[in-house]
């Protein structure tokens, strides 16, 4: 399981620091976290992860190497400076850094790799509910502003933190800060 890494580069190569602090280069021969990395790229990242499925088709018959290729381009692309703040904390939940790129404003997967959209899973009713709930308003609040009943809030709530794992708001908001659910 992907926890407590850090990513980022040194003299134009991605290496990494697991949890041991060993600090390790990231190679083809890093088959294991590339296999877990591309896992997690495709789930909660499934635009950025088609993206990187179309750059590196060419080479997608050698699974090992496509797999380290997009990997390698999703982590340069957003993981690339050296911090305090563990890039895959100990929940295995990822935190994008602004990476420094020349190809910045002009690159076409901006937006797609850099910086990618968190699929969040979460359906548009409950994200205009977790918006304004986000945002500060109360239940009862919610309910007027949507002109929804206080019950079809409170279950547009509940349902949203079932499916991502939460179980207050201190752990929702810090969610929705963490993966940029309102940028």
């Amino acid at each position: 399981m992907l926890c407590n890494i850090e990513f980022y580069t040194f003299e134009n190569e991605l290496w990494y620091r697991g949890a041991d602090g060993v600090a390790r280069k990231f190679t083809e021969e890093s088959n294991d976290i590339a296999a877990e990395m591309a896992q997690v790229i495709e789930e909660f990242y499934p635009a950025a992860y088609a993206a990187l499925e179309r750059e590196y088709a060419k080479c997608k018959y050698n699974i090992r190497y496509y797999r380290y290729r997009m990997v390698l381009r999703f982590c340069r692309c957003n993981f690339g400076i050296i911090d305090n703040i563990r890039d895959i904390d100990d929940q295995s939940r990822l935190h994008m850094e602004h990476v420094p790129c020349p190809l910045r404003g002009e690159c076409r997967l901006e937006g797609v790799v850099c910086h990618p959209e968190f699929n969040h899973r979460i359906s548009p009713a409950e994200m205009r509910v977790l918006k304004l709930w986000y945002d500060g308003l109360d239940k009862k609040q919610i309910a007027e502003e949507l002109c929804l009943s206080c019950h079809t809030v409170c279950n547009h709530i509940h349902n949203a933190f079932m499916r991502l794992g939460l179980h207050s708001k201190a752990d929702f908001v810090k969610y929705a800060d963490v993966n940029n659910l309102f940028k």
